[in-house]
């Protein structure tokens, strides 16, 4: 399933804006969203075809949200990206058994990112 519409989850506005604005650029419909909550409610109204999705974040946090998505029957098949700025080896794995598909530290390398959404679209 190619990947048009993104939902970027984050609490950050300057984070969100810089994530929107290169997604945009690269002909990527961009949905964002400022926590867990949010995230889990647009995940359903939107249907995005890639979540990047926040860990540290007021309320439910991004392992929850991840989680609360890839166990549910109509985002399963989402795929989630974390984006974060935990770098643990743990928080990785924690966050790859929440069901994230994919795991990187920020500050994020844009191209790597963007490799890595193209990767999903083959």
């Amino acid at each position: 399933m190619p990947i048009k519409k993104i939902l970027v989850v984050d609490d950050s506005p300057t984070e969100r804006l810089a994530l929107s604005e290169l997604l945009v650029k690269n002909g990527y419909q961009v949905v964002t969203a400022e926590n867990g909550d949010e995230a889990v409610a647009k995940s359903k109204q939107e249907m995005p075809d890639l979540i990047l999705m926040d860990v540290v974040m007021p309320g439910t946090n991004g392992y929850q949200a991840t989680r609360a998505i890839s166990r549910e029957p109509s985002t399963i098949n989402i795929p989630v990206i974390i984006c974060t700025s935990k770098s643990l080896e743990t928080d990785k794995i924690w966050g790859m058994r929440q069901g994230a598909h994919d795991y990187m530290v920020k500050p994020l390398d844009h191209a790597v990112l963007l490799d890595k959404i193209k990767a999903l679209n083959s």
